[in-house]
């Protein structure tokens, strides 16, 4: 029997040598790091677990601008020879645009803190130290002195960004400073025909960069030298046709007919948006026959536009958003049963126009069904549509918010464009249409502080916005569009004041170049109109702005929009031009150093943006007509398209002549066709009998 142990003694063993004891040794702290890391809650290692994940992803957002920085730091003053490919990142000073006029904003107190919009590359230094300035759209950029250097270059992941204007008519607006550009001063045919060309020069710039790296391809990225698809039908190319034959490209041209007429089908099984897919093909493939009377489009045509009948297959009659041209199948998207309201109501003109060119009624029956729908539809605002509709039920969704932005721009512009393509005849149309002007007046329009930009913002239930997508510069043209048919002077009033913030949006960024996204300020005391958010800076080189300034100089004859215009595409050369050929979207207009370009080119960049400063700054007003109305094409970004019967008489007897045709006795495209082969009076009456059967 063992007596009691002792309560006031310790027992220490000590271990023998090598007998696992205390170590030191890295496997140790491995193990001794685990337990501690196992002895945290749950929670607490989630969280420790979030931070390093987010840790880990700012540093790869914020490494492109750190890296360009730290570039911009080491490389100091470089200069290479002006013929030499190969230049610094960032160009030493970067060319100035020419001097362009520009008209006094109202009450502009403020103008000298604004960027001068002719001197938007500061010296090397002065950039570095107003970098970390660009973040806030509040500071303002001082105006940097004039310092002639060499034009560079801007290089992007190895690719080459000309900066160079690559336009011959700069050079001469320089002589044009002494007269104020909101005069009606004619300028120079010299000055019209270089402008002119380089408008030309921009297309096949562009052009070369498609026919060279993306082919047969929808879209260029002219960066990485290659292509992306979005339905693999040539996008690009279908949407470039018209402008070619506008511009008189006619080798280019005949290159492009050659493929669609042998290389382009649309027996595949790939889905394809409807809206894109009718705005992009079949309104191409439609204006492309207008313009050229050649059958092989009308067939396209005739082939795309039966294969997107599907969608109209909803129990609503409101189609579905995608179709599979293969299979003749269509569906919602994945996520939801809506469609936007823009999309089902922006495919009309398209498919009326099919309807009366092949005399086969189904196609304007769809979409003629789904505009009675939403003419009679619950919750609208004053005449403004929601953004959503739901093809199960055929009612409005997301109820309350009232844009002329993204997913609802068109709605209203084909209401007007409708009512003219169907001879003014159908008054429901105009009757929506004057509905939703006045909604716009009455809950959308405000003017910006300090300037008294006219803007139209937004509306969501009940509180208004002072955002601005830049779709919604559609408007002043389309309201200027109106005005010259008959409807309210005050429009072109509007349409006017409405220019001017257009083109305010280009003028206050440091590139020229507008966001896809602006805020105006309204509040008392603010230094400068716009502001733009980090997120909203991106231009995706859209035609909005410039197919407004067309429609307001046909219709006023001020030369100030061909100003703009003109103004508008030099940026473009020297921000977005890419020298291998292309032009890209960029990221951001706020900073002239780093646009961050985005390695893509829109097919509506081809298709609309260069076709609406080419007719801007042409000198023919009967190019494309605006009077007479055989087809009216809609192009993309949501709300674009212009007229489409071409005209282009030596004789003022076309007058009278065109009063002769009757759409029931010949097509227009015969008629038109005609006039331009005889240029003799008598023959061209004589044949035109002939062809209506007369004696």
């Amino acid at each position: 029997m063992h007596p009691p142990s002792r309560q006031d003694y310790v027992s220490i063993s000590f271990a023998e040598k090598g007998s696992g004891g205390y170590n030191n040794s890295k496997n140790w702290r491995r193990q001794s790091c685990w337990r501690k890391w196992k002895q945290l809650s749950r929670l607490q290692r989630s969280l420790i677990l979030f931070l390093l994940v987010l840790l880990f992803i700012c540093g790869i957002a914020s490494y492109p601008s750190f890296n360009e920085h730290l570039r911009s730091l080491t490389d100091g003053e470089q200069y290479t020879d002006s013929n030499s490919v190969l230049r610094p990142v960032i160009p030493h000073v970067l060319p100035e645009p020419v001097e362009q006029p520009r008209p006094p904003l109202p009450e502009q107190t403020s103008q000298k803190k604004l960027p001068a919009p002719n001197k938007r590359g500061p010296p090397v230094l002065h950039n570095r130290l107003q970098r970390k300035d660009n973040s806030s759209d509040t500071g303002l950029r001082e105006k940097a002195p004039e310092i002639k250097k060499d034009e560079g270059v801007i290089s992007w992941h190895g690719a080459v960004i000309e900066t160079e204007q690559g336009t011959e008519g700069a050079k001469d607006e320089g002589n044009k400073e002494a007269s104020p550009a909101n005069k009606k001063a004619e300028p120079t045919n010299e000055t019209d025909a270089s402008r002119l060309e380089g408008v030309r020069e921009a297309f096949r710039h562009a052009w070369k960069g498609y026919k060279d790296f993306a082919w047969g391809h929808d879209e260029l990225r002219p960066l990485s030298k290659s292509y992306s698809e979005w339905f693999g039908l040539g996008l690009t190319l279908i949407d470039s046709l018209d402008t070619m034959w506008i511009m008189g490209l006619k080798e280019e041209f005949e290159e492009a007919k050659t493929w669609v007429a042998t290389e382009l089908t649309f027996n595949k099984n790939v889905d394809v948006n409807l809206f894109e897919s009718t705005i992009r093909i079949l309104g191409g493939l439609l204006s492309t026959y207008h313009l050229t009377g050649d059958t092989v489009f009308l067939e396209k045509a005739k082939d795309i536009g039966s294969r997107l009948m599907p969608a109209f297959n909803t129990p609503s009659k409101i189609p579905y958003s995608d179709v599979n041209i293969g299979k003749g199948t269509a569906h919602p998207p994945r996520w939801t049963s809506d469609s936007t309201v823009a999309e089902v109501t922006s495919i009309q003109l398209e498919f009326r126009e099919l309807s009366r060119l092949t005399q086969e009624p189904q196609y304007q029956a769809a979409v003629a069904e789904v505009t009675n729908q939403v003419h009679k539809l619950d919750g609208k605002l004053d005449g403004l549509v929601p953004m959503f509709i739901n093809t199960n039920s055929g009612q409005f969704t997301h109820q309350g918010i009232y844009t002329l932005g993204a997913r609802a721009d068109s709605y209203y512009e084909y209401l007007l464009k409708q009512w003219i393509q169907g001879g003014k005849q159908e008054n429901q149309f105009l009757e929506d249409y004057l509905q939703a002007i006045e909604g716009v007046k009455k809950n959308l329009l405000q003017k910006s502080s300090p300037n008294g930009l006219t803007f139209v913002g937004e509306l969501s239930h009940g509180q208004f916005s002072p955002k601005m997508d830049h779709l919604v510069c559609f408007l002043p043209g389309t309201l200027a569009l109106g005005a010259h048919h008959g409807l309210p002077a005050d429009h072109m009033d509007l349409a006017k004041q409405l220019m001017e913030a257009c083109n305010q949006m280009y003028v206050q960024m440091e590139t020229g170049l507008s966001p896809e996204i602006v805020h105006f300020n309204m509040h008392e005391g603010s230094n400068r109109d716009i502001d733009v958010k980090l997120a909203d800076r991106h231009n995706l080189l859209r035609p909005e702005t410039v197919e407004s300034l067309f429609y307001l100089y046909r219709f006023t004859g001020d030369h100030k929009y061909r100003d703009w215009g003109w103004e508008i595409l030099q940026n473009f050369n020297k921000y977005t031009k890419v020298s291998s050929g292309g032009y890209t979207s960029i990221n951001n207009v706020r900073d002239p150093d780093y646009t961050s370009p985005r390695d893509k080119m829109e097919s509506f960049f081809l298709g609309e943006t260069l076709k609406y400063l080419y007719l801007l700054l042409s000198d023919d007003p009967d190019l494309i007509s605006l009077d007479h109305h055989r087809s009216i094409r809609r192009k993309p970004g949501s709300s674009e398209h212009s007229s489409f019967r071409t005209l282009k008489p030596a004789q003022d007897t076309l007058s009278v002549l065109s009063g002769l045709y009757t759409q029931e006795t010949t097509s227009w495209t015969q008629f038109s066709n005609l006039l331009e082969l005889e240029r003799d009076s008598v023959r061209l009456i004589k044949r035109l009998f002939r062809t209506r059967g007369s004696p």
